[in-house]
């Protein structure tokens, strides 16, 4: 049986800066899911800093699940989710005077 996979983009190129959160997207049916993060521009420190990957059982009211992207010198950065709810998304934190441009990707597989 061939199994059923999905990317959905969360986020395309905008410029990042302070705190921000990508798109949320519902996937409940999926049974896990992959966040791939490619740097597309960076402007100061941007090397360290951690994206949280979030929860919700309504895609309104957000919890950290534990499991976070850590931004290196990397052009792509990933992390693996296997147990969600029904919404995901990404959300972090970048430092004073820092900026990126970035595609956020989601992968999800049933």
């Amino acid at each position: 049986m061939l199994r059923e996979n999905y990317t959905a983009i969360v986020e395309r190129s905008e410029e990042l800066r302070g705190s921000f959160a990508t798109e949320p997207y519902e996937c409940g049916w999926a049974g896990e899911a992959i966040f791939f993060v490619r740097i597309l521009e960076r402007v100061g420190k941007i090397e360290g800093v951690k994206l949280n990957v979030q929860i919700s059982p309504d895609g309104i009211r957000w919890c950290d699940e534990g499991t976070s992207v850590t931004l290196g010198e990397e052009e792509v950065a990933f992390c693996k989710v296997g147990h969600f709810g029904n919404w995901l998304r990404l959300a972090g934190t970048l430092p004073e005077g820092a900026r990126m441009r970035a595609i956020i990707a989601l992968s999800l597989k049933a």
